[in-house]
Order: C-alpha cells, then structure tokens, then sequence
C-alpha cells in the first residue's frame, strides 16, 4: 500500500515533535573492588607507614631431666615494615554556562562529574594494590607510590621460568618469568604451602576473567560446576567456594589485577591504612567556571605474607 498524496506526516512534522529521551543515564562500567573492599581498615599518621611482624620458632623436640638447670632459649626480635602512602587525585571543570544548564537526567552536571570521577578513583586505588610496583619515597620533585602486593609476597609462590620473588619487604619488584597455563597443580601448591606456614580461615582468590574460565576446568570428587538443572532449564558453569585439604576459597574475579597473576589472599592479613579519606573540595575559581578535587592518600600494609600466595607468570591467552 502506498501513502496518498499529500499526507502530513511525522516526518514532515520534524520539527514540531518533542524528542523522547530518557530521563536516566545508563553507565555499565564495572565499579567493583573486591581487594579493597574485603581488606581490613585502618589509619596512618604519617606518609611512612609501619608495621611488625613476627613468627614462632621452628618446633622441636622438647623433653628435659627433672630437676636440671634451665638453658634460655635464643629469641629472635620483631621484623619492622614500611611502606609509602600514596596521593590519589582528580579534578573536575565545569564552566558556569553548562552547570546553569538544564539537563537530561541530572541536576547538577559537577555533582555527576564528582561521583563518575569518585568512582574511577577506587579503581585507580584497586589496580595500586595489585600492581607489581616496588615503593618510591617520592620527593619535591617525584610522587610517592606504594608498594603492591606482588612485591610483599615470597613463602608461597609459584612463577614460571627465570620468574623470582622480589625481596619480600616491598623495595623491589619480582621478576616475570615466561607465562605457563594456569594450572590446579600449581593452585594447590601454593594452597599446600600458605597451610604449612600457618594460613588459617578462607581464603580469596582474585583473577581475571581468563584464568577463571582456567578455574572452571578443577576437577574434584564432587564437580557439580557445569550440570543442567532440569527442574529450571539452568546451565550451571561456575565455581565460588574450591574446598581442598588445607582449606577454602572463595573464587573473585578481578578486572584490576594484571591477568598473568593469580593471587590467592587470606584477606584479614591485609590492611589498607589512609592517612587522608577521600575528601570533595572546592578549588579557588580563577575564571566563568567551576572547580573540585577529589583527594585521597593511603597505602597497603601486609600483615602476614606468609598467609598467602600467588601463582605468577600463567599465560593470558
């Protein structure tokens, strides 16, 4: 059928309709922090941040003759740590015409601005303690930079050839060796020996998404990660809790880690200690537009690196 002549039509009325937007922003970029998050809180009070850590004497065996003379038995002092508080930073502009502006979907555009850049900022904090980034004292001229987690980590680790740990009190990185298949023999590796040396609770394991689906392929006496479920039509292919002889893990995939790197955390050793909370302040204005700054500064501090572990250099692709 064809139109007749002369029709009025909507596109004829073009510019007579209203538009039809909705009144809401749509943003799918991931947000979630999970090293963060589940690591415990506390403050600093100066840019060096420090800690001390000890352990037990190895055991031995301990039988003695009644009424003998006591021998003392030699004691080993504290390990004190450190490690830099970060300045995490950014600014948002709005000219004074934009923000008098009426918009779709948002009052103000700054307070939008404010809450997009308060929101990538965490991850910007997210990827600083994952990275495998050795400290920096920082100085008039060169910002202060935490250590990561990579650089703390020595007891149980699993890297792939000419790959070696750094020196385990975060003033150098480790070395990459050459990438290797993420694998459950060398998962459980690591799992044996953070139970050796004293791990204890559940533990977390972050990873990306690649080495998640390597995770899928464990296997176990009771592998109920990829059945159907016929009473809803649902293909289960997942796993979040691996139960192995030394314990549980809580499986968390991770966008900010690097992806060759799978970290495997006994989260309440870790402690991300801020000096100064995140904070919106205004900036002078110095011309027709508006200025804030997000601000923040903290660091990471590792309690107990022989909680946890890692599986480096796994193969990305």
């Amino acid at each position: 059928m064809a139109q007749p002549s002369n029709t009025y039509d909507s596109y004829d009325n073009a510019n007579s309709i209203k538009e039809d937007i909705q009144d809401i922003i749509y943003n799918i970029s991931p947000d979630e922090v999970p090293f963060m998050s589940k690591s415990q809180k506390t403050t600093a009070k100066s840019t060096l941040h420090e800690w001390s850590t000890d352990t037990l004497r190895s055991s031995a065996a301990n039988a003695h003759i009644e009424g003998d003379d006591t021998t003392a038995t030699a004691v080993t002092g504290v390990t004190r740590l450190n490690n830099r508080c970060q300045i995490f930073k950014d600014a948002i502009i709005v000219s004074d015409t934009d923000e008098g502006l009426s918009k779709i979907a948002k009052d103000k555009e700054m307070s939008y601005q404010i809450l997009k850049a308060g929101k990538a900022m965490k991850l910007d904090i997210e990827k600083a303690l994952f990275d495998n980034n050795a400290k920096v004292a920082g100085s008039s001229t060169a910002a202060r930079e935490l250590a990561g987690a990579p650089t703390w980590l020595t007891s149980n680790t699993v890297a792939g050839s000419g790959g070696s740990d750094a020196t385990g009190d975060g003033t150098d990185a480790r070395t990459d060796g050459t990438q290797a298949a993420f694998t459950q023999a060398n998962f459980d590796t690591v799992m044996q020996g953070i139970w050796e040396n004293g791990g204890t609770g559940i533990k977390s394991c972050y990873l990306s998404a690649f080495q998640m689906n390597k995770a899928l392929a464990f296997t176990g006496n009771n592998n109920q990660r990829a059945n159907v479920v016929g009473a809803d039509e649902r293909v289960i292919n997942s796993v979040s809790i691996y139960l192995t002889p030394f314990g549980e893990v809580s499986f968390t995939p991770s966008r900010e880690n690097r992806s060759r790197d799978v970290f495997i955390m006994q989260d309440d050793t870790w402690q991300v200690a801020t000096l100064r909370p995140m904070k919106n302040v205004e900036l002078s204005k110095t011309g027709d537009n508006s200025k804030r700054q997000l601000t923040t500064e903290l660091t990471l501090v590792c309690k107990s690196e022989a909680a946890n572990g890692m599986v480096a250099d796994c193969t990305t692709s």
